[in-house]
């Protein structure tokens, strides 16, 4: 708020002291002739008296009488010269020869000289003097408390504002983090009424589909399982029978490609129960040497190749830490299982606990993840190029539940390169408050 507050009265305030500096020249010089009319009007009275004054007197005695008006009238200046002095400009000097009045004027349009013929060759001036210092410094006080007013003004408009933004910008903020329900509250009079009334809309109407979205996968899943069961149960029994040779080898592929498809319901309903804001992450204070451990034993059968290599690298003295185990050993072992997939010989598994947090990494050696695309596997059902082939790429889902189980507990899960030239999943839980 104070910097848009700032900003906001830095060019008002700017554009304030400028109209005031240079608004009254350009009219000055616009209306010249208007504002010497004036000030000879305004003159002419005092002007005539002064001039009463020397005519009474003999010529012998104007200097002395000038000494006497210029005491009497201070700060004014009573001062005689001849009308072609060379302070005076040629325009000037005419006028004073014919016996007209003339004047100068200065800021704001006021008179700085004011100067009457005596005869025909002497003139008395009338010169205004600069204000005096305490004079400037209350004109200057005067800005500053017009300022002042100026800045507190904008407070008072700006707070209403501010406020509705903030309640806005804290309502998106939570809306993005999956809280579908939050709406501004945010009055119709407001400033910004109009544009909270659209935002509501729009997030209305973003949880209605998401959330029809959800129910039919949810209720997709359930339907499948059950005909998928009995399909299984009954190639089970089937493959149970005295069959042929060819026979029963088509069945057992039919029963795989059940397995493949209830597999693929599994993994639906696990992306989809983590898109259920409701849901919060356990919070649970585990071993990280036994859990990342526990993890290994969990995927260890999985290996296709028994030369696959799998290091461990503990940075550090590890501390016990608090997070959602089944949530986080469900993210590594879809990493693990990703990184089995896709390696030469060799995973890396890399723990390190600071003070932000806990940061796990998953490195292979295989061909790695082109930097254009690295965000994009994190995308339900996308796969790469060289992944279409079923038996290497999965559904597309693993990496969206990693990811999806991470940002559940407040954590990131990110793609770089890896060192051992394949591709590193960087796991990242913050500390809990």
């Amino acid at each position: 708020m104070f910097r848009i507050l700032f900003r906001l009265y830095l060019v008002t305030i700017v554009s304030y002291s400028a109209a005031i500096y240079l608004v009254p020249d350009v009219v000055i010089k616009l209306f010249h002739e208007r504002f010497v009319t004036y000030n000879l009007d305004y003159s002419r009275g005092l002007q005539t008296l002064i001039v009463k004054q020397f005519h009474a007197v003999p010529v012998e005695q104007w200097p002395a009488l000038a000494a006497e008006m210029d005491k009497e009238f201070q700060p004014l200046d009573i001062v005689l010269a001849r009308n072609d002095d060379v302070d005076f400009s040629l325009d000037e000097q005419e006028r004073l020869q014919r016996g007209e009045n003339i004047v100068r004027i200065g800021d704001w349009g006021w008179r700085t000289l004011a100067v009457a013929p005596l005869n025909e060759q002497t003139v008395v001036q009338m010169v205004v003097p600069p204000d005096p210092m305490d004079v400037n410094l209350l004109y200057w006080s005067i800005n500053v408390l017009i300022g002042a007013t100026m800045l507190a003004c904008l407070l008072l408009w700006l707070r209403p504002h501010w406020r509705d933004l903030e309640r806005l910008k804290g309502t998106a903020e939570r809306f993005g983090k999956g809280h579908l329900s939050e709406r501004t509250q945010i009055s119709h009079t407001s400033n910004i009424g109009s544009l909270a009334n659209v935002f509501d809309t729009m997030a209305g109407d973003i949880e209605n589909l998401l959330n029809q979205q959800r129910d039919l996968l949810n209720a997709v899943s359930h339907e499948l399982r059950t005909p998928l069961t009995r399909l299984d149960f009954g190639l089970a029994l089937a493959l149970s029978d005295d069959l042929p040779a060819p026979s029963r080898e088509r069945l057992q592929g039919l029963v795989a490609h059940i397995r493949e498809l209830d597999e693929l319901v599994l993994e639906l309903l696990s992306y989809s129960r983590l898109q259920n804001p409701a849901r919060l992450p356990e919070q649970v204070e585990v071993s990280l040497d036994e859990f990342i451990d526990s993890i290994l034993g969990s995927v260890d059968e999985e290996l296709e190749s028994p030369d696959i290599v799998i290091d461990v690298l503990l940075h550090g003295q590890l501390e016990r830490f608090t997070l959602d185990p089944r949530l986080t050993a469900r993210a590594l072992q879809n990493l693990l299982r990703n990184a089995m997939r896709y390696c030469e010989k060799r995973i890396q598994i890399g723990v390190q606990v600071c003070a932000k947090g806990c940061e796990i990494w998953v490195d292979d050696d295989g061909i790695g993840i082109p930097e254009d695309e690295r965000e994009r596997v994190f995308e339900p059902f996308y796969r790469l190029d060289r992944s279409r082939d079923r038996a290497t790429g999965g559904f597309g889902l693993g990496l969206a539940i990693s990811r999806r189980a991470l940002e559940a507990q407040g954590g990131t899960l990110t793609v770089e390169a890896s060192p051992l030239g394949g591709a590193r999943f960087k796991l990242c839980l913050p500390t809990p408050a």
